[in-house]
């Protein structure tokens, strides 16, 4: 077998920064040479429910949420999880159970919600929402709808006139603020599809105060994920409260400021603002305001809760690449392939030394955009377990079934024990809806 020599790589994380990695994740580490995540060895979850696995430390999350209640305790403030993160129900009851509302694009994730909790603390964001699901939102009670465009004002007021019921709204202003991010996440531009611009944005609320059934309760943003630098956060807040002094000329009051979520974390080497310098930056402002708060946080609190559990199936040593093919994939983690994203993945096991060689970690779905990391330095055997850290957002959420490979379970840590919160996807589930 030709190896390629491992050399000095920036994002390697398999083998010389696993222990630095694994220091800035709550409840992950290493006891006797072996990943625990939660006091649990990962190897013993990954014999018991097979790779690959999702495994989320529920402790984490809720140390995650509780940072921000802490963070914002002197406001009066909601803290609403981003559904879109991780929609497994019970993520969504632990975050319930402890006070959280919910941000919500679809009706589909209403639905969920539901399942653990009433609509009195739901946003709905998003800019497709149709009549049907205005009436759903509508009829479950929902706190606000985050209005996108001037037709949904109209679309809006149609369906709450036609139920007899009010809607309270609040307008997402696209402030054209330059979050820093992937623009695939940057949503704040005047280039991108999100949000109201800040120059119609009163003769948008305007409008809607003509309108019927709609009670104007709020100003809403959101200006992308991963956000690293929180500059933006400063800069878009500033616009807001600008606009919100012109329409209180107008006779216009609100109730709520809604800052969205974003707020980045770290995958392999980034040093993102932590949720107290977060708060300190924006409090001053906010106190003046008098206003309720609303953020939606998803990615901060999900992402480094959780890892995706996978098997080294295939060794393939060739004369330009070594690649190691495991049993996870784009299908199952597709922001490396989608976002050019660089997730850390590091050993379970670490007892054994092993030759260290440079690998392309790669899936086995017949693309060549499936890979989970690139030029990773480690030492490698068929059948050793990985994790991938930073899986518990857009892990799941964004997994799908293409080249008919049945999803993977969830699974839930929790103090030392841990259950089965997913099962994995059988054959037959893959054709289950179909008609012949």
């Amino acid at each position: 077998m030709t190896f390629r020599p491992a050399s000095h790589y920036i994002n390697d994380s398999l083998h010389i920064d696993a222990d630095i990695l694994v220091s800035a994740l709550p409840y992950f580490d290493y006891i006797d040479g072996v990943l625990h995540i939660d006091g649990v060895s990962s190897l013993e979850l990954a014999k018991q429910y097979g790779t690959p696995s999702y495994v989320y430390s529920q402790r984490a999350i809720l140390d995650n949420y509780q940072a921000y209640s802490r963070a914002f305790a002197s406001l009066d403030h909601q803290i609403c999880y981003a559904v879109k993160t991780n929609s497994n129900l019970a993520v969504l009851k632990s975050l319930a159970q402890i006070g959280a509302g919910f941000d919500i694009v679809s009706k589909g994730e209403l639905a969920r919600v539901l399942q653990v909790t009433d609509g009195k603390k739901v946003v709905y964001s998003g800019v497709g929402k149709t009549a049907d699901d205005i009436e759903y939102a509508l009829n479950a009670d929902i706190c606000c709808f985050n209005v996108e465009a001037v037709s949904e004002l109209d679309t809006i007021s149609q369906v709450a006139t036609r139920l007899n019921k009010t809607a309270r709204i609040s307008l997402r202003i696209n402030p054209d603020v330059d979050a820093k991010t992937h623009p695939y996440i940057s949503t704040g531009l005047k280039s991108n599809k999100f949000g109201i611009s800040h120059q119609a944005a009163v003769q948008a609320y305007l409008h809607a105060k003509q309108l019927p059934y709609l009670q104007i309760v709020g100003i809403d943003c959101h200006i992308g994920s991963q956000l690293i630098d929180i500059q933006g956060f400063s800069d878009a807040l500033d616009k807001l409260i600008e606009l919100i002094d012109e329409l209180k000329s107008h006779g216009i009051h609100l109730e709520h400021i809604d800052l969205g979520g974003g707020l980045g974390v770290r995958y392999i080497d980034e040093n993102p603002a932590s949720v107290d310098d977060f708060a300190k930056l924006l409090l001053p402002r906010l106190r003046k305001l008098g206003l309720k708060l609303y953020l939606e946080p998803g990615r901060s609190l999900l992402a480094n809760a959780g890892v995706l559990l996978s098997r080294v199936d295939v060794l393939k040593p060739t004369e330009f690449k070594n690649f190691a093919i495991i049993d996870a994939s784009m299908s199952e983690l597709i922001r490396p392939a989608l976002y050019e994203a660089v997730m850390a993945i590091i050993p379970t096991d670490t007892r054994n030394a092993r030759e260290i060689h440079t690998w392309d970690i790669v899936g086995s779905v017949c693309e060549s955009s499936d890979f989970l990391g690139k030029d990773r330095a480690c030492g490698l055997q068929v059948g050793d377990i990985l994790a991938i850290t930073g899986a518990g957002a857009y892990g799941f959420s964004m997994a799908c079934n293409y080249n008919s490979r049945p999803r993977p379970c969830e699974v839930m840590v929790d103090d030392g024990s841990h259950r089965l919160i997913r099962k994995r996807e059988s054959l037959a589930d893959l054709w289950r809806d179909e008609i012949i």
